[in-house]
Order: structure tokens, then C-alpha cells, then sequence
């Protein structure tokens, strides 16, 4: 595939730049959609002429799949997470997207070796890394702040309320790795009765300390209220809460989970051509590290690392909060999908026993 040419009045070969007409792009909403609009969306239609027209939702595949099962395809491309490209996947939904036709790294290494693991499938490409963390408010702990995941299990160096999700899931993996179990053996122990067992009894040494909440926004706003000193929260969101709101908050990068989400393409796309030039476009280096300087989520491409500064017009330099910055990955755990589509009915279940004994 060719890559992106400027707008070049004279050149008698049709390019890119001489495209018209419109994609429809499903996205989250918020500082998200906005993290795309600046990073995307104004630089290729500057580049190209197609107008992107962004429809904000609360999940992007639910309306997709149901377009595609109405026979009634009205968006281009769709902004999902892993799993949920996976099962559209699976469902016949989504085009295939062939790695070799996206733009390679600026000095030529193919993208199939420039993205990240994980971050290519047969039908997604990923745009970002973000991740579940823990933040705590440094104003309650001015002189021994908690630096691990340990720390945030152990209530007689740390006290006072801690922020759980709702659910089993990050739960019960930040316990096994609370409790030392490296990284890489999470799942495997995970899949065990007796790595179960361990996994709730840590969960069993902070329940009595816990809030559990279910929304992104929650956690900022218990530590913000006091109500927790610690929780366990989505890195954007504490980013957010500290460079937008100047809020004391830190992350414990130590034990962080990430995921991805990226870019589908539904089958009878109505605009596909210019879709995946959209596709092709957004998921280069360069502007995979525009939209990293939008939005603290990591570049999924490799080349995109050094090529990223500071947050917008700020002075706040991005890399050292970014998910997939080197030194916030030395402890880190890549969110298993697999896993959990063959485990969440089962341990939702237990969960809930726990919460209620």
C-alpha cells in the first residue's frame, strides 16, 4: 500500500489526496472521541478531503453488530475493544484486514513487526493501550506513599478505605499478583482451584476495607471525596483527574493490567475505500503518537514511542504516563480475553458469594 500523499494539484495519478465524500466512525464519546478528532480526523481530511463523521455511543459494537444482522450497515469503521472484535470476528461481521496493508514504521520495518503483541488480529487494529491501575491520594500519605501492588493490599502500613471493582475481573489477578505471583503466571495459576482459592483469600485480607464501584468516573471522585485512599481505576480517568482537575492523585504503575482497543470494519461497510484509508492513516506511527499527546493511552506501534511529547500545548511531558512506557511496564499484565470468555459466567458467580458472605 502507498503511503499518504500531500494534496498535489498537478500529478495527472489519482492519490488519496483527490478523494472525496464521507466515513461514519462509531466512538466512546468524551475526551476519547476528542482525542481522535485531533489526532485523526483533522489531519486526514486535510490530507484526503474525506469528511469523518464521528457518532459517540456507549459501546460501539452493540450498534455495528445489530447494523450488520439488520442487513442495514450505516458506519465505516467502529472504535472496540479486543474482545468484543474477537466475537464480531468470530459472528462474521467484520473484514478481514491484512497487516501487510497497513503503513509500515518510518524506517520501512513492516507493520506486522512494528505492533505491539496482541495489538493485530484477523479483523482489528489497534489504535491505543490503556489500563487498570492503582491510584492513591498523596495527600494522605506524605511521607511513606505506597510504590507496589502489595502496598495496596496492606491495610496496617497503608490504612483507610480502599476502591474495588465490582466485579472478578482485574480483581482477582492484582491479588495473585499482590500475593507474588509473577506476571506471567497469573492466568496459568488463575485456572487452577488451588490459584482461585489464593486469589479470593488475598481478596479476603481487604474486604472488610473496601468500596466497590462499577462506573470509570467513580474512582476519582472517592478519592476525591475521601472516601477511599486507594482504588483501583482506569489510568485515563486519574490522568485526567490530576493534569485537568489538579487533583493529588499518583499511580501505582507496579501490576498494572492493560488492554487495547482498536479499529473494525464492518462487512458492508458503505464507504470501505475510504474507510480503510482512514484506518491506514490513523494507525501509523506518526499519528498513533499525536493521539498519545490527546489522551494518556500508549501507542500500540513501537516507532510511535519516541515520537510522542507532551500532553496538547502543555509543558507536561507524556511518555512517563503512558501504559506502555518501559518503565511502567517492568510488573505489568496483559488483560487475557481467552481466558475470561471461558471463565466469567463461573467465577461471576463466585464473586458474588464472596461479596454477600
Amino acid at each position: 500500500m502507498k503511503k499518504l500523499l500531500l494534496i498535489c494539484t498537478t500529478c495527472a495519478a489519482p492519490s488519496l489526496a483527490l478523494a472525496e465524500g464521507q466515513i461514519e466512525v462509531l466512538s466512546w464519546g468524551g475526551a476519547y472521541t476528542q482525542s481522535q478528532v485531533d489526532a485523526f480526523n483533522i489531519p486526514f481530511e486535510a490530507e484526503t478531503g474525506i469528511k469523518v463523521n464521528m457518532v459517540d455511543v456507549d459501546n460501539p459494537a452493540t450498534p455495528l453488530m445489530a447494523q450488520v444482522k439488520a442487513n442495514n450497515v450505516t458506519s465505516d469503521l467502529a472504535s472496540v475493544g479486543f474482545s468484543d472484535a474477537t466475537r464480531l470476528c468470530d459472528e462474521g461481521a467484520l473484514i478481514e484486514i491484512d497487516p501487510a496493508d497497513l503503513l509500515p514504521a518510518p524506517d520501512g520495518t513492516p507493520a506486522a513487526d512494528d505492533f505491539l503483541e496482541g495489538a493485530l488480529s484477523d479483523c482489528f487494529v489497534a489504535t491505543d493501550v490503556y489500563s487498570t491501575i492503582v491510584a492513591y491520594d498523596e495527600s494522605r500519605f506524605p511521607d511513606n506513599p505506597p510504590r507496589t501492588l502489595a502496598d495496596f493490599f496492606d491495610v496496617e502500613a497503608f490504612p483507610g478505605k480502599r476502591g474495588l471493582l465490582k466485579e472478578p475481573r482485574f480483581n482477582l489477578e492484582m491479588a495473585l499478583m499482590a500475593d507474588g505471583v509473577p506476571a506471567a503466571e497469573v492466568y496459568d495459576l488463575l485456572s487452577t482451584p488451588e490459584g482461585l482459592d489464593r486469589a479470593f483469600a488475598k481478596l479476603d485480607t481487604i474486604k472488610d476495607h473496601a468500596i466497590f464501584w462499577e462506573a470509570g468516573a467513580q474512582p476519582p471522585q472517592l478519592l476525591a471525596d475521601g472516601e477511599v485512599v486507594m482504588s483501583q481505576a482506569y489510568n485515563g480517568r486519574i490522568f485526567n483527574a490530576t493534569v485537568d482537575e489538579g487533583k493529588p492523585f499518583k499511580i501505582i504503575w507496579d501490576g498494572q493490567i492493560f488492554e487495547v482497543e482498536g479499529w473494525v470494519i464492518p462487512v458492508g461497510a458503505p464507504n470501505l475505500d475510504q474507510a480503510m484509508d482512514y484506518l491506514k492513516f490513523s494507525t501509523s506511527a506518526e499519528s498513533l503518537a499525536r493521539a498519545s499527546m490527546q489522551i494518556s493511552y500508549g501507542p500500540p506501534r513501537q516507532s510511535s514511542a519516541p515520537l510522542v511529547g507532551n500532553y496538547k500545548d502543555t509543558d507536561i511531558p507524556m511518555p512517563p504516563n503512558l501504559p506502555t512506557s518501559p518503565e511502567n511496564m517492568g510488573n505489568a499484565l496483559g488483560f487475557d480475553n481467552d481466558f475470561w470468555v471461558d471463565h466469567l459466567s463461573q467465577l461471576n458467580e463466585r464473586f458474588a458469594a464472596w461479596l454477600a458472605s
